[in-house]
Protein backbone atom coordinates (compact mmCIF):
# COMPACT_ATOMS: atom_id res chain seq x y z
CA UNK A 1 0.00 0.00 0.00
CA UNK A 2 0.88 3.57 -0.86
CA UNK A 3 2.11 5.89 1.83
CA UNK A 4 -1.13 7.81 3.17
CA UNK A 5 0.55 11.20 5.12
CA UNK A 6 2.48 13.64 3.10
CA UNK A 7 4.91 16.23 4.35
CA UNK A 8 5.61 19.77 2.57
CA UNK A 9 8.30 21.81 3.65
CA UNK A 10 7.91 25.64 3.20
CA UNK A 11 11.78 26.62 4.06
CA UNK A 12 11.04 30.61 4.36
CA UNK A 13 11.72 32.34 7.23
CA UNK A 14 11.29 36.23 9.14
CA UNK A 15 14.62 35.88 10.81
CA UNK A 16 16.32 32.69 11.97
CA UNK A 17 16.00 31.76 15.81
CA UNK A 18 19.04 31.46 18.06
CA UNK A 19 18.10 27.67 18.30
CA UNK A 20 17.04 26.53 15.44
CA UNK A 21 19.06 24.57 12.92
CA UNK A 22 15.99 23.35 10.85
CA UNK A 23 16.12 24.19 6.91
CA UNK A 24 15.09 27.53 6.72
CA UNK A 25 15.96 30.86 5.12
CA UNK A 26 15.23 34.51 5.59
CA UNK A 27 14.63 36.25 2.43
CA UNK A 28 12.67 39.61 0.86
CA UNK A 29 12.37 38.49 -2.33
CA UNK A 30 9.03 36.97 -3.24
CA UNK A 31 10.11 36.04 -7.07
CA UNK A 32 12.36 33.07 -4.53
CA UNK A 33 9.23 32.09 -3.19
CA UNK A 34 7.51 32.00 -6.01
CA UNK A 35 9.85 30.24 -7.84
CA UNK A 36 9.96 27.45 -5.13
CA UNK A 37 6.59 26.96 -5.16
CA UNK A 38 6.95 26.12 -9.32
CA UNK A 39 9.49 23.75 -8.13
CA UNK A 40 7.60 22.37 -5.57
CA UNK A 41 4.76 21.90 -7.84
CA UNK A 42 6.72 19.95 -10.36
CA UNK A 43 8.30 18.01 -7.97
CA UNK A 44 4.84 16.87 -6.47
CA UNK A 45 3.65 16.02 -10.21
CA UNK A 46 6.79 14.02 -10.43
CA UNK A 47 6.94 12.13 -7.26
CA UNK A 48 2.97 11.13 -7.69
CA UNK A 49 3.25 10.04 -11.28
CA UNK A 50 5.73 7.71 -10.06
CA UNK A 51 4.37 6.62 -7.03
CA UNK A 52 1.21 6.94 -7.30
CA UNK A 53 -1.16 8.10 -4.15
CA UNK A 54 -4.40 5.93 -3.26
CA UNK A 55 -5.71 7.52 0.14
CA UNK A 56 -4.20 10.46 1.99
CA UNK A 57 -5.09 10.61 5.49
CA UNK A 58 -2.85 13.52 6.51
CA UNK A 59 -0.85 16.72 5.19
CA UNK A 60 1.46 18.35 7.36
CA UNK A 61 3.22 21.38 6.14
CA UNK A 62 6.10 22.55 8.14
CA UNK A 63 8.87 24.90 7.67
CA UNK A 64 10.64 27.00 7.94
CA UNK A 65 7.63 29.16 8.72
CA UNK A 66 4.59 27.89 5.89
CA UNK A 67 2.57 31.33 7.17
CA UNK A 68 5.43 33.31 6.07
CA UNK A 69 3.75 33.07 2.32
CA UNK A 70 1.78 36.58 1.49
CA UNK A 71 -1.93 36.01 0.44
CA UNK A 72 -1.63 34.84 -3.01
CA UNK A 73 1.19 32.75 -2.63
CA UNK A 74 -0.67 30.70 -0.10
CA UNK A 75 -3.51 30.40 -2.83
CA UNK A 76 -1.50 29.70 -4.87
CA UNK A 77 0.76 26.50 -3.01
CA UNK A 78 -3.04 25.37 -1.52
CA UNK A 79 -4.35 25.23 -4.62
CA UNK A 80 -1.09 23.51 -6.11
CA UNK A 81 -1.78 20.85 -3.33
CA UNK A 82 -5.84 20.43 -3.64
CA UNK A 83 -5.00 20.30 -7.47
CA UNK A 84 -2.11 16.81 -6.64
CA UNK A 85 -4.18 15.30 -3.67
CA UNK A 86 -7.84 16.51 -3.41
CA UNK A 87 -9.26 13.44 -5.14
CA UNK A 88 -7.66 11.48 -2.75
CA UNK A 89 -8.40 13.21 0.75
CA UNK A 90 -10.30 10.67 3.23
CA UNK A 91 -13.57 12.56 4.62
CA UNK A 92 -11.63 12.92 8.00
CA UNK A 93 -8.25 14.26 6.85
CA UNK A 94 -6.31 15.89 9.27
CA UNK A 95 -4.65 18.81 7.02
CA UNK A 96 -1.97 20.65 9.50
CA UNK A 97 0.00 23.80 8.78
CA UNK A 98 2.55 25.44 11.19
CA UNK A 99 2.21 28.73 11.86
CA UNK A 100 4.26 31.41 13.61
CA UNK A 101 2.20 34.08 16.04
CA UNK A 102 2.57 37.37 14.05
CA UNK A 103 2.06 35.55 11.13
CA UNK A 104 -1.13 34.80 10.40
CA UNK A 105 -3.53 37.69 9.82
CA UNK A 106 -7.70 36.98 9.47
CA UNK A 107 -7.86 36.96 5.79
CA UNK A 108 -4.85 34.22 5.28
CA UNK A 109 -6.24 32.46 7.95
CA UNK A 110 -9.31 32.24 5.82
CA UNK A 111 -7.21 31.14 2.99
CA UNK A 112 -6.05 28.61 4.87
CA UNK A 113 -9.20 27.08 6.26
CA UNK A 114 -11.23 27.64 2.68
CA UNK A 115 -8.43 25.51 0.96
CA UNK A 116 -8.86 22.36 3.43
CA UNK A 117 -6.00 23.07 6.21
CA UNK A 118 -8.09 22.34 9.28
CA UNK A 119 -5.52 22.09 12.00
CA UNK A 120 -2.79 25.07 12.94
CA UNK A 121 0.28 24.08 15.14
CA UNK A 122 1.40 27.43 16.60
CA UNK A 123 5.68 27.81 17.31
CA UNK A 124 4.65 29.79 20.66
CA UNK A 125 7.71 28.26 22.98
CA UNK A 126 6.97 30.18 25.67
CA UNK A 127 4.86 33.14 27.23
CA UNK A 128 7.61 34.91 28.77
CA UNK A 129 8.49 37.95 26.63
CA UNK A 130 12.16 38.57 27.83
CA UNK A 131 12.51 34.49 27.27
CA UNK A 132 11.34 34.73 23.61
CA UNK A 133 13.51 37.52 22.86
CA UNK A 134 16.46 35.79 24.13
CA UNK A 135 15.45 32.74 21.68
CA UNK A 136 15.23 35.31 18.56
CA UNK A 137 11.39 34.69 18.52
CA UNK A 138 9.78 38.03 16.58
CA UNK A 139 6.07 37.48 18.20
CA UNK A 140 5.45 38.58 21.79
CA UNK A 141 2.91 36.68 24.63
CA UNK A 142 0.02 39.35 22.94
CA UNK A 143 0.56 38.13 19.68
CA UNK A 144 -0.07 34.58 20.46
CA UNK A 145 -3.44 35.72 22.02
CA UNK A 146 -4.43 37.41 18.85
CA UNK A 147 -3.16 34.63 16.41
CA UNK A 148 -5.66 32.43 18.48
CA UNK A 149 -8.49 34.44 18.49
CA UNK A 150 -8.13 35.38 14.38
CA UNK A 151 -8.20 31.79 13.75
CA UNK A 152 -11.25 30.95 15.72
CA UNK A 153 -13.20 33.69 14.20
CA UNK A 154 -12.73 31.85 11.14
CA UNK A 155 -13.76 28.39 12.21
CA UNK A 156 -10.68 27.21 13.40
CA UNK A 157 -11.19 24.62 16.46
CA UNK A 158 -8.20 22.58 16.45
CA UNK A 159 -5.18 24.30 17.67
CA UNK A 160 -1.45 22.47 18.81
CA UNK A 161 0.88 24.43 20.47
CA UNK A 162 5.07 23.91 20.82
CA UNK A 163 6.49 24.56 24.08
CA UNK A 164 10.17 24.38 25.17
CA UNK A 165 11.63 24.26 28.44
CA UNK A 166 15.32 23.87 29.40
CA UNK A 167 15.76 27.22 28.22
CA UNK A 168 18.52 30.27 29.40
CA UNK A 169 17.53 31.58 32.80
CA UNK A 170 14.10 29.11 32.78
CA UNK A 171 13.48 28.57 36.32
CA UNK A 172 10.48 25.78 36.97
CA UNK A 173 8.84 28.80 38.15
CA UNK A 174 8.81 30.61 34.56
CA UNK A 175 7.44 27.07 33.37
CA UNK A 176 4.84 26.76 35.65
CA UNK A 177 3.89 30.10 34.17
CA UNK A 178 3.79 29.39 30.92
CA UNK A 179 1.94 26.63 31.37
CA UNK A 180 -1.16 28.28 33.17
CA UNK A 181 -1.33 30.39 30.47
CA UNK A 182 -0.79 27.80 27.41
CA UNK A 183 -3.94 26.25 29.25
CA UNK A 184 -5.99 29.49 29.29
CA UNK A 185 -5.93 28.94 25.43
CA UNK A 186 -8.42 26.20 25.45
CA UNK A 187 -6.30 24.34 22.92
CA UNK A 188 -6.47 20.36 21.75
CA UNK A 189 -2.82 19.63 21.57
CA UNK A 190 0.60 20.65 23.46
CA UNK A 191 4.24 19.45 21.76
CA UNK A 192 6.98 20.87 24.68
CA UNK A 193 10.52 19.95 23.83
CA UNK A 194 13.34 20.37 25.85
CA UNK A 195 16.47 23.08 24.46
CA UNK A 196 19.12 21.05 22.32
CA UNK A 197 21.56 23.17 21.25
CA UNK A 198 22.82 22.05 18.24
CA UNK A 199 25.63 22.81 15.90
CA UNK A 200 25.36 25.57 13.22
CA UNK A 201 23.07 27.89 15.41
CA UNK A 202 24.01 31.18 17.62
CA UNK A 203 22.70 29.25 21.06
CA UNK A 204 26.01 26.54 19.80
CA UNK A 205 28.17 29.35 19.69
CA UNK A 206 26.99 31.17 22.79
CA UNK A 207 27.44 27.59 24.08
CA UNK A 208 31.00 26.89 22.98
CA UNK A 209 32.17 30.44 24.65
CA UNK A 210 30.28 29.16 28.23
CA UNK A 211 28.09 32.16 27.60
CA UNK A 212 24.53 30.24 27.73
CA UNK A 213 23.16 29.35 30.98
CA UNK A 214 21.11 26.83 30.91
CA UNK A 215 19.48 25.05 34.03
CA UNK A 216 20.99 22.08 35.41
CA UNK A 217 20.16 18.29 34.21
CA UNK A 218 18.03 18.21 37.45
CA UNK A 219 16.51 21.32 37.23
CA UNK A 220 14.74 20.41 33.00
CA UNK A 221 13.79 17.13 34.67
CA UNK A 222 11.65 18.95 37.19
CA UNK A 223 10.74 21.22 34.68
CA UNK A 224 9.51 17.71 32.24
CA UNK A 225 7.85 15.56 35.40
CA UNK A 226 6.11 19.03 36.51
CA UNK A 227 4.84 19.34 32.46
CA UNK A 228 3.79 15.74 32.64
CA UNK A 229 1.95 16.41 35.95
CA UNK A 230 0.45 19.44 34.07
CA UNK A 231 -1.22 18.48 31.95
CA UNK A 232 -2.46 15.10 33.26
CA UNK A 233 -4.66 17.41 35.36
CA UNK A 234 -5.69 19.97 33.19
CA UNK A 235 -7.24 16.61 30.82
CA UNK A 236 -4.66 16.47 28.12
CA UNK A 237 -2.99 12.97 27.86
CA UNK A 238 0.31 11.88 27.33
CA UNK A 239 0.55 9.89 23.66
CA UNK A 240 4.23 10.67 23.26
CA UNK A 241 7.06 11.51 25.10
CA UNK A 242 6.76 14.92 23.99
CA UNK A 243 3.18 15.45 23.01
CA UNK A 244 0.34 15.49 24.91
CA UNK A 245 -3.77 15.89 23.87
CA UNK A 246 -7.28 16.17 24.62
CA UNK A 247 -9.30 12.28 23.94
CA UNK A 248 -9.47 12.24 20.10
CA UNK A 249 -7.13 15.08 19.26
CA UNK A 250 -4.11 13.23 19.36
CA UNK A 251 -1.44 14.25 15.51
CA UNK A 252 -2.73 11.63 13.01
CA UNK A 253 0.43 12.72 11.22
CA UNK A 254 2.96 12.42 13.93
CA UNK A 255 1.64 9.23 14.76
CA UNK A 256 2.58 7.88 11.04
CA UNK A 257 6.41 8.45 11.89
CA UNK A 258 5.90 7.07 15.22
CA UNK A 259 4.31 4.04 13.73
CA UNK A 260 7.29 3.74 11.52
CA UNK A 261 4.73 4.05 8.95
CA UNK A 262 5.61 5.56 5.10
CA UNK A 263 5.10 8.93 4.27
CA UNK A 264 5.88 11.12 0.74
CA UNK A 265 8.18 14.31 2.05
CA UNK A 266 8.04 17.39 -0.35
CA UNK A 267 10.01 20.13 -0.40
CA UNK A 268 13.60 21.41 0.14
CA UNK A 269 15.61 19.98 2.62
CA UNK A 270 12.40 17.19 3.64
CA UNK A 271 12.90 13.77 3.89
CA UNK A 272 11.04 11.00 2.63
CA UNK A 273 9.68 6.85 3.22
CA UNK A 274 7.90 5.07 0.28
CA UNK A 275 8.26 1.45 -0.51
CA UNK A 276 10.59 0.53 1.88
CA UNK A 277 13.25 3.72 0.62
CA UNK A 278 13.82 6.25 2.56
CA UNK A 279 14.93 9.36 0.60
CA UNK A 280 16.34 12.98 0.83
CA UNK A 281 15.86 15.96 -0.66
CA UNK A 282 18.35 18.82 -1.93
CA UNK A 283 18.52 21.38 1.25
CA UNK A 284 19.90 24.56 -0.42
CA UNK A 285 17.33 26.56 -2.45
CA UNK A 286 19.39 27.18 -5.44
CA UNK A 287 20.15 23.24 -5.34
CA UNK A 288 16.64 22.03 -5.06
CA UNK A 289 15.28 24.89 -7.74
CA UNK A 290 18.13 23.51 -10.05
CA UNK A 291 17.31 19.85 -9.21
CA UNK A 292 13.81 20.05 -9.87
CA UNK A 293 14.44 21.22 -13.12
CA UNK A 294 16.00 17.70 -14.21
CA UNK A 295 13.73 15.89 -11.97
CA UNK A 296 13.38 14.91 -8.64
CA UNK A 297 15.25 17.14 -6.26
CA UNK A 298 17.14 13.70 -4.75
CA UNK A 299 20.45 13.69 -2.97
CA UNK A 300 20.30 10.30 -1.39
CA UNK A 301 18.10 7.49 -1.59
CA UNK A 302 18.31 3.98 -0.04
CA UNK A 303 16.71 0.92 0.57
CA UNK A 304 15.83 0.43 4.72
CA UNK A 305 17.52 -3.14 5.47
CA UNK A 306 14.70 -5.29 7.27
CA UNK A 307 17.36 -5.44 10.60
CA UNK A 308 17.43 -1.38 10.21
CA UNK A 309 13.06 -1.10 9.85
CA UNK A 310 13.24 -3.39 12.84
CA UNK A 311 15.04 -1.24 15.38
CA UNK A 312 13.53 1.95 13.77
CA UNK A 313 9.88 -0.12 14.61
CA UNK A 314 11.50 -0.12 18.37
CA UNK A 315 12.82 2.93 19.06
CA UNK A 316 9.78 4.96 17.55
CA UNK A 317 7.14 2.74 18.90
CA UNK A 318 8.48 3.21 22.35
CA UNK A 319 8.07 7.32 22.13
CA UNK A 320 4.41 6.32 22.46
CA UNK A 321 2.57 6.07 25.70
CA UNK A 322 0.89 3.11 24.32
CA UNK A 323 4.29 1.42 23.23
CA UNK A 324 5.14 -1.34 20.63
CA UNK A 325 2.30 -3.34 19.47
CA UNK A 326 3.90 -6.78 19.34
CA UNK A 327 1.41 -8.56 17.38
CA UNK A 328 1.91 -5.48 14.55
CA UNK A 329 5.47 -5.85 14.80
CA UNK A 330 5.41 -9.64 14.24
CA UNK A 331 2.80 -9.54 11.59
CA UNK A 332 5.15 -7.07 9.62
CA UNK A 333 8.20 -8.40 9.79
CA UNK A 334 7.43 -12.28 10.65
CA UNK A 335 9.24 -12.60 13.53
CA UNK A 336 8.46 -11.54 17.28
CA UNK A 337 9.95 -8.60 19.42
CA UNK A 338 11.37 -11.74 21.31
CA UNK A 339 13.12 -13.66 18.56
CA UNK A 340 14.46 -10.39 17.68
CA UNK A 341 15.41 -8.12 21.03
CA UNK A 342 14.46 -10.74 24.00
CA UNK A 343 17.70 -10.47 25.80
CA UNK A 344 17.49 -6.32 25.76
CA UNK A 345 13.87 -6.25 26.59
CA UNK A 346 14.44 -8.65 29.26
CA UNK A 347 17.35 -6.78 30.64
CA UNK A 348 15.48 -3.22 30.69
CA UNK A 349 11.93 -4.86 32.20
CA UNK A 350 14.46 -6.10 35.22
CA UNK A 351 15.61 -2.44 35.20
CA UNK A 352 11.60 -1.21 35.84
CA UNK A 353 12.54 0.51 32.59
CA UNK A 354 9.88 -1.31 30.48
CA UNK A 355 6.92 -3.24 30.54
CA UNK A 356 4.49 -5.52 28.74
CA UNK A 357 0.98 -4.65 29.04
CA UNK A 358 -2.19 -5.98 26.81
CA UNK A 359 -0.07 -6.91 23.61
CA UNK A 360 2.08 -3.66 23.67
CA UNK A 361 5.70 -3.20 24.88
CA UNK A 362 5.98 0.22 26.61
CA UNK A 363 7.86 2.55 29.03
CA UNK A 364 7.48 3.00 32.46
CA UNK A 365 7.33 5.95 34.41
CA UNK A 366 10.90 5.52 35.74
CA UNK A 367 11.73 4.93 32.41
CA UNK A 368 9.76 8.08 30.73
CA UNK A 369 12.51 10.31 31.43
CA UNK A 370 15.16 8.14 30.68
CA UNK A 371 13.82 6.88 27.09
CA UNK A 372 17.04 8.03 25.32
CA UNK A 373 19.30 5.25 27.33
CA UNK A 374 16.15 2.66 26.65
CA UNK A 375 16.22 3.76 22.65
CA UNK A 376 20.17 3.21 22.83
CA UNK A 377 20.06 -0.62 23.62
CA UNK A 378 18.02 -1.43 20.29
CA UNK A 379 20.83 -0.03 18.03
CA UNK A 380 23.28 -2.89 17.17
Amino acid sequence: MMPQSVYIHIPFCTNKCYYCDFNSFVTNNPQLIWDYLEALKREMELTFSQQPVTQVKTIFVGGGTPTFLDHEQMKAFLANVQDQLGKYWTSDIEFTMEANPGTTDVEKLRIMREMGVNRLSFGVQSFDNALLKRLGRIHDRDDVYRSIDNAKKVGFDNFSIDLMFGLPDQTVEIFRETLDRAFDLGTTHFSAYSLKVEENTLFHTLYQKDQLPLPSEDAELLMYMVLIEEMEKHGYQQYEISNFAKPGYESKHNKTYWLNDEYYGLGAGAHGYVGGERHVNAGPLAIYLQKCKEGLPRVDQFPVPREDAMEEQMILGLRLREGVDLERFAKRFGSTVEDVFGQIVKEEIAKGMLQEQDGFLKLTKQGLPLGNEVFARFLR
